[in-house]
């Protein structure tokens, strides 16, 4: 094992370093985002809606996912150093612009900027780490360059959870800004692009190539009937950063968990909770991130003994009960458990399904085959964005389920505008009809079952599963 990390060039170690901060840096922001979009202004928060949410997050999410058939094409054309220098400039900036911008169409550009920059930085790492490993080692390769991404992943939300607690949403944008001028250092300093075959063609030809190739692979009925049914697993596995985290504050009781934990360590009870005496949501569904660090490798050990396919549909069928256990109950206990089955879902079938799409390829056509596996993934993210915003809204959205027991009611209440917060509305809502701050959640919660948007995982999951399955049974065969 020694020998197998000597022969890893530098360029190995830094791309591998680079992405761990740059994960840092769009985890550390992707998973607070839906709260600092939705939650109240005088928090520092936008308060826009559940819908724009979901709009805003799902389109650029989408977007991210589909670029990269055309900068792929420009980074084989014009240079991979030049490309991540591009992209770097492109992610600071747009973070820091994130963290200025109020107005909800300022905000969504300067997203879909940082998403540019996004799709300019994955297809150059992931080349890198390609062209600097070989037969032997990239077995290996592959499994520092995933450590990486989930280590990013897990610090991330980590340290913007604590940063917001004490500095306001602001410091989350700077963050991710400096995380990528890291970056930015690294590549000048000491990133030497790896051998390639330079591309000859016109920027437009390549371009014009890529798509061609994937028109030809989705010409396979077998591979395109399963990337439609793969949508509904996708959209089932981003509800963690689309869906849950707005649950969570809105409807989970985390004051009593961290109450229960301070019981037997006050230390760790002090260092994950928040300036409310609660636990921040973030902090609750990084959990997703560590049980992968710690059982990855056991449940792919499991996994590869069973067919792929057999494994998708039981990892999206455990997916979907995970979610589902995380918003039935509002118990926090029942939110860590939840997650923890997720988490198993998501370790079983996320590798196989690439690993899948592999295998049905023809030989000469692998790169082909592997160069549609985004979109399902694109498709995933804008449905995932539709259920937790606009399906959100209108089911399970404390806001608006207030905004309606109000009106029944009668009661002279003001609208939320940038002159009457969101705070408080549920503050004078609460006064008006004699209940306290956790008084008015339980009535909300019994009377209009905000749980209920569990029915939707459920059935895109029953859907998911079944179509999994007649697919294994008569398109395999």
């Amino acid at each position: 094992m020694k020998n197998t990390f000597k022969q890893f060039p530098a360029t190995f170690w830094i791309a591998n370093t680079m992405e761990l901060f740059e994960r840092w840096a769009w985890y550390g922001l992707f998973m607070v985002l839906a709260l600092y979009l939705t939650k109240s202004t005088d928090e520092g928060a936008l308060g826009f809606t559940m819908a724009q949410k979901g709009s805003l997050m799902g389109t650029v999410a989408a977007t991210l996912y589909l670029l990269p058939i055309i900068t792929g094409s420009l980074a084989d054309k014009f240079g991979y150093k030049r490309t991540l220098f591009l992209a770097y400039i492109i992610l600071a900036s747009g973070y820091y612009m994130m963290g200025t911008f109020t107005d909800y169409t300022a905000v969504y550009f300067a997203f879909l900027f940082v998403g540019l920059g996004a799709s300019l930085f994955k297809p150059v790492l992931s080349a890198t780490i390609t062209k600097t490993t070989n037969s032997e080692n990239a077995s290996i390769g592959f499994g520092i360059f995933y450590m990486m991404v989930n280590i990013g992943a897990f610090l991330g939300p980590l340290f913007s959870s604590k940063l917001r607690d004490q500095y306001g949403w602001k410091i989350v944008f700077i963050m991710s800004s400096i995380a990528i001028l890291v970056n930015l250092v690294l590549l000048l300093l000491f990133y030497n692009e790896p051998e390639r075959q330079k591309n000859n063609e016109s920027v437009l030809k390549s371009i014009t190539s890529a798509f061609k190739n994937i028109y030809l692979a989705l010409k396979d009925f077998k591979l395109s009937l399963f990337l439609i049914i793969m949508v509904g697993f996708w959209t089932l596995l981003n509800q963690l950063y689309y869906t849950l985290p707005n649950f969570i504050d809105q409807w989970v009781d985390t004051v009593h968990l961290r109450n229960q934990i301070a019981s037997f360590s006050p230390a760790f009870a002090q260092s994950i909770g928040n300036n409310s005496g609660g636990i921040n949501p973030e902090m609750l569904l990084n959990l997703d991130a560590a049980f992968i660090i710690l059982f990855q490798i056991i449940i792919s050990s499991i996994a590869m003994r069973f067919k792929s396919v057999n494994v998708i549909i039981t990892g999206t069928l455990v997916i979907g009960i995970g979610l589902s256990i995380t918003v039935a109950t509002g118990n926090p206990l029942y939110t860590i458990l939840g997650l923890f089955i997720f988490s198993v879902g998501e370790m079983a079938a996320s590798p196989k399904y690439t690993e899948y799409i592999g295998r049905i390829a023809p030989k000469e056509k692998t790169a082909l085959y592997m160069g549609t596996s985004f979109l399902p993934a694109a498709a995933g993210n804008k449905l995932a964005g539709f259920i937790s915003g606009t399906v959100y809204q209108i089911t399970s959205d404390k806001t608006e389920l207030l905004r309606t027991e109000v009106e029944k009611r009668g009661l002279d209440i003001p609208q939320i505008s940038e002159n009457f917060t969101q705070n408080q509305f549920y503050s004078l809502s609460a006064e008006k009809m004699n209940l306290s701050s956790s008084e008015l959640t339980q009535f909300l919660w019994q009377n209009y079952q905000p749980y209920k948007i569990w029915y939707v995982f459920a059935g895109l999951m029953a859907v998911s599963v079944v179509a999994l399955y007649l697919y294994n049974r008569f398109i395999i065969k």
